[in-house]
Formats: structure tokens, sequence, C-alpha cells
């Protein structure tokens, strides 16, 4: 074979960063709310603020996951994203992802949907993808998986219902290799689905029909791999979870014990949260020690040996068994992959709470006024929007926020060099919109979300937080979330975090707000 020749390379997971909502209800809310018992297993649901969404939190994933393999966002050669709960049902949002990341515009993307098992079928259709390396080596690649699930109000599937998202740099010789794929499809119809137009999962709520098909389905995904389960000995096993007991019913057909699937299983902390679950699990399983540990208890050693499976209503499982080769502790230590997440919520929601920030029981924008920009118009401002892209005054390098015009510092019409600030920076003013008082554009997120502050921020230049010394600093005025002392006071130490600015003819403007650096998880 010639040295130009396609050649299979062996990926394997090289970095893994996981995002939960701060906010979060208590199983007991919804008891007392229904007077039933909800979601068998699950203590706590964590739910999505007013202005977050599957996109804002694909995006806090995936740059976490960037962060801890050390990968930039500018060397990323293929992004996949699945969801099942897309921002709209027909839209790149992959796209808008790879913008909001920094993905180079010419790197191709994927996206995956309409089923729970999209995420693991994500997976594995990256890592079996060949590539011609006649150097040896390939790019990395980013898997980013993000669901928020919804059922009707009185449901159980409400009851069970999460948030979350996470994402795995895959990369040539990644710590974590994956081994094989394995997949099976039996119809199952009624176990979970969506009708046409809706946002509620439903099933038709035959209980004994609903785990034969789970179990069949995941336990002919795994015997698909061609591994002896006894022979994978995996120290955790990632199953898609609706709810705390259902993962479990499979242990038997697996051949694991119990402690497995607890290891790789998070649904009592964060409820169903669809497509993210498996991989919720996963990151749990690769970081034990920390406050990603999952339904089993914390304190053990990081797993070694992981076997991941999505499973999709209807009914269908793809299997993934993901090892590593350590033999002894030093090669153990660098097989470590390294994880960013944080899995536990920290802002406990009333009842009415979480139904208004979920947008249950609220109204929308009135009608008329308010601060109208154009798609066109927005769609111009998307770099610094998205990523905030700052100019650098060709004559004086003094910092503009937009890029445009006169430079403020020396007058100059040279123009500007674009430079990517870092995101964080300090409070030189802030205020609070009270009930009210808010545009009308944002009367929607003040419904769900109650009076919000707003502040103006002096942004660290480009090599400022970490980089080499830069004085420059430029103004931006933005939105401030989850500050614990409600408006922030001058000086003020914040960092930029993407989420939903408003909606208006239909489009979502994506857009970076700020959290305070004392409440940044």
């Amino acid at each position: 074979m010639s040295a130009d020749a396609p050649t299979q390379t062996t990926l394997g997971v090289a970095g893994v960063g996981a995002y939960v909502p701060r906010l979060y209800l208590p199983a007991s809310a919804y008891r007392e709310a229904w007077g039933k018992g909800g979601a068998p297993g699950v203590e706590r649901v964590a739910v999505a603020d007013a202005d977050e969404d599957t996109l804002t939190m694909a995006t806090e994933a995936g740059r976490r996951a960037l962060r801890a393999a050390g990968v930039d966002a500018g060397d990323i050669d293929h992004l996949a994203l699945a969801t099942t709960t897309p921002p709209n049902d027909e839209e790149e949002c992959a796209v808008r992802l790879a913008s909001l990341l920094g993905v180079d515009p010419s790197v191709p993307t994927r996206q995956f949907g309409g089923s729970t098992r999209a995420g693991a079928v994500a997976l594995a259709a990256t890592s079996e993808a060949t590539q011609n390396v006649g150097d040896g080596a390939s790019s990395p690649r980013l898997v980013v998986v993000a669901d928020s699930p919804r059922g009707a109000p009185e449901s159980d599937e409400a009851a069970g219902a999460g948030a979350g998202a996470a994402a795995l740099v895959i990369a040539e010789d990644g710590p974590l290799a994956i081994d094989a794929v394995g997949e099976f499809g039996d119809p199952a119809p009624g176990t979970r689905f969506r009708r046409y137009g809706s946002a509620e999962t439903e099933s038709i709520g035959v209980t004994q029909y609903e785990r034969d098909a789970y179990t069949r389905a995941v336990a002919g995904a795994v015997e698909a791999l061609g591994i002896d389960t006894t022979e994978l000995n995996p120290d955790a096993v990632a199953l898609t979870a609706p709810d705390g007991k259902l993962p479990y019913r499979a242990a038997g057909a697996l051949g694991v014990e119990p402690a497995r699937i607890a290891a790789g299983t998070v649904v009592s902390r964060t409820g169903d949260t669809g497509v993210a679950g498996p991989f919720l699990g996963l990151a749990a399983a690769l970081d034990s020690e920390s406050d990603t540990a999952g339904d089993a208890s914390s304190g053990e050693s990081p797993a070694s040996s992981v076997l991941l499976v999505g499973y999709g209503g209807g009914a269908g499982a793809t299997a993934l068994a993901l090892g590593t080769e350590a033999t002894d502790a030093d090669s153990a230590a660098s097989s470590v992959v390294p994880v960013e997440a944080v899995l536990g919520g920290d802002v406990e929601l009333s009842y009415a709470e979480a139904l208004r920030r979920r947008g249950t029981i609220t109204g929308g924008e009135p009608a008329g006024g308010g601060a109208y920009v154009s798609v066109p118009t927005w769609k111009r401002t998307i770099p610094q929007r998205h990523r905030l892209v700052a100019g650098a005054c060709k004559e004086c390098e003094a910092l503009a926020f937009p890029p445009e015009g006169a430079c403020a510092d020396c007058g100059s019409l040279a123009g500007y060099d674009d430079v990517t600030l870092p995101g964080t920076g300090t409070v030189e003013a802030a205020t609070a919109i009270g009930q009210g008082g808010a545009p009308p554009e944002f009367v929607e997120q003040q419904q769900r979300a109650g009076s919000f502050p707003v502040a103006v921020v002096a942004f660290d230049g480009p090599g400022g937080e970490g980089g080499e010394a830069d004085d420059r600093t430029v103004s931006a005025p933005a939105q401030v979330v989850h500050s614990p002392a409600g408006t922030p006071a001058i000086g003020d130490r914040v960092e930029a975090v993407t989420r939903r600015i408003y909606e208006q003819e239909g489009v979502v403007r994506y857009g970076f707000k700020v959290v305070p650096t004392a409440a940044r998880r």
C-alpha cells in the first residue's frame, strides 16, 4: 500500500466536557403539585434557564471539552451535533454551534436527531470515518450532544424531564480508544415518541412492553459488538436513562453488576437528558472523584473501560466499547481522560418557578416597540456576539468593540485588525431592569426569569487572563446571569457565556452575556 493511500486511524476520547444548568427542581415539588410519584429513581431534574436552550448548552459543553483536551477550536476538522430538541425543527443548528465555538467555516458539520440514540450514532459515525493521512497524523474531531426534553405537565415524562449537554474531543491515539461499535433495531412502536408538531415526549404507558423493548434493544446492540461482556468487564456502563430504574433492568441481560451501571448513571441528579444521558454518565465515570460523581458513591478511581449505549424509542440502540490498554500504574496514569464538568445544580426552584423558566405559563413579546435589529444587521455582528472578536487599531493598537468607524483613541480611519478577547472583564457600571421595565423583546425573558442585571464591562485585551501582559481593555454592555448578590458591584470580575439574547421574527439571536467569576462553575 502506498504512503498516500487512505489509512484507518485509531481514534479515542482525548477530552470530555459536560454542562448541566445550575437550576433544578426537586422531585418532591412535582409530587406535591400533582399528588403522585413522578419519575422512578429521579431525585431532581435540571431546568434550563429562560435564556438557555440546547444550542447554548452545547456551546458550553463544547468549550469545556476543548479546554480539557488542550485543543483549539480552530484545529477541529469535523463537528457533529446530536439533539432531539433543537431550537428549530429545521435549521442548521450545527453550523451555528461551529460559529459559537470558533470552528472554521470550511469544516464539515453533521447534525443527528430524531431519536435519543442520536448521540451514540453521532459518536459511532465520527469514530468510523476514515481519512487520508499521508503523514500519519489527523486533526481532532468534536462530538457534542445536548437535549432538553419536555412532557405534558401532569405526565411522568414531564416529571423526569431534565436538561444537559456533553462533548467529546476525538483524536488519534486518544487515551480512551473506541474499540467496537454494535447496533440493533427491533420495531417497538409507542415506547417513546413525539408527535409531529408537538414539543412533548409521550409513550403509550404499557410498562412491561417498554421494559422489554429497552432491554432487548440495548442487549442486542451490546451483543453486536462481538465482545463477551465478561471479557469486556467494563468499569462503568452508561445507558440512555428515561428514569432512574430502567437502566438497571438491563443489568442481567448485559451480564454486568448493577454497580457498573450506577458508575455511569447520573439521571437521579439531572433527570432525563435524552441524547446527553449516556455521555453525562461517561463524564461521571471518567471523573468519579470530582463533582461529576454519578449515582454510585464517589471516591473511586476514574473508569478505564466504559460501555456506552444510546437507546431510542421505537426501538433501536447503538453501543460503543471504550477502553484503555493500560497494564501498569504508569501507563494507567497517562491514560486518564481529562474532564471538565459540573453536573450538580445549586439553585433550587419551586414548581411554579420551574414552569415559568420553561415558558409553560408565560406570554410572549408584546406587539410594537422594541429595539428592532434586522436579521441581516445581526448577521454582520455575529463575530462580535458569538466569539467576542474586537478590533485593534492599525495605527495605535487601541481596541474597539465593535471594530468600526474612526479609532476613538487616535481618530485614525486606517481600519482594524481582528483580535479575539478572552471573555474576562471587570464591571464598570451596573443596574437592574425591574419587573415591567424591560424593552418588549426582553419581556418574555423577564416573565420567565424575573428582573435581571445589566452591566458595562471593561473586557480584558487579547493577552489578558493567563496570556502575555496586555493592559488594553474595551467596554461593552451585557446582561448578567446568576449574580449571587443580584446587581454586581463595580470592580467585580465577570466572564462571558453564550446565551439566547431574544427571539424576533421567529429567529433566535444568540450572543454573549456575563456571569460573575465567583459564580462560574
